[in-house]
């Protein structure tokens, strides 16, 4: 493959409009370019999530699922292509099973937090939720596959699952809600 990205500055945005892979320029407020927006900062959050102390089942994982959603923003620039399959649906699943076994059941809801990844895993989680709000958004407007916003729904479990894992490792404990507004352990 040559260069894809010789030239960085083109001033073809100046305007307020981007290009699809299609070619098509369409304005930066679309709802098409915010979904794509809103995977591209999801995908650069577990960057960040990688970029912390994270087990080996999780960072895995993690590495494979930064490839689907670059394959899901690459869905949503050429309308039309079918980059993101049930197979994925079913890795993400086969993830949140394996993860889950070591974990005991939730008697509480869990607070945000725990150590720093785990703490990063709830941000990317949040995001993933906009991320599929969005895609529903422009799917109302403009149909798109029905597993992109299923994959974002489950990456948001995987997400909540890794976080829970991530803020046992260590001996560490995950932070649960009191409902009285102190901080249970």
């Amino acid at each position: 493959m040559g260069n894809r990205l010789s030239k960085i500055v083109t001033r073809t945005g100046d305007a307020g409009e981007t290009g699809l892979a299609t070619g098509t320029r369409v304005k930066k407020t679309a709802s098409r370019v915010a979904a794509m927006g809103n995977v591209d900062e999801l995908n650069s959050m577990l960057g960040l999530v990688l970029a912390q102390k994270v087990p080996p089942l999780v960072r895995e994982a993690l590495g494979r699922i930064q490839h689907e959603l670059f394959n899901l923003g690459g869905e949503l620039s050429l309308p039309g292509a079918t980059l993101v399959t049930d197979k994925d649906l079913e890795a993400l699943e086969a993830d949140i099973v394996a993860m889950n076994k070591k974990l005991p059941p939730l008697k509480e809801f869990v607070l945000p937090g725990g150590n720093a990844a785990a703490a990063a895993a709830h941000v990317a989680r949040a995001i993933c939720r906009r991320a599929e709000r969005s895609l529903w958004q422009l799917h109302e407007r403009e149909p798109v596959s029905a597993e992109l916003p299923r994959y974002l729904n489950r990456l948001s479990d995987f997400l909540f699952v890794a976080a829970r894992v991530m803020a046992r490792q260590n001996g560490g404990k995950e932070l649960l809600w009191s409902g009285t507004g102190k901080r249970r352990k």
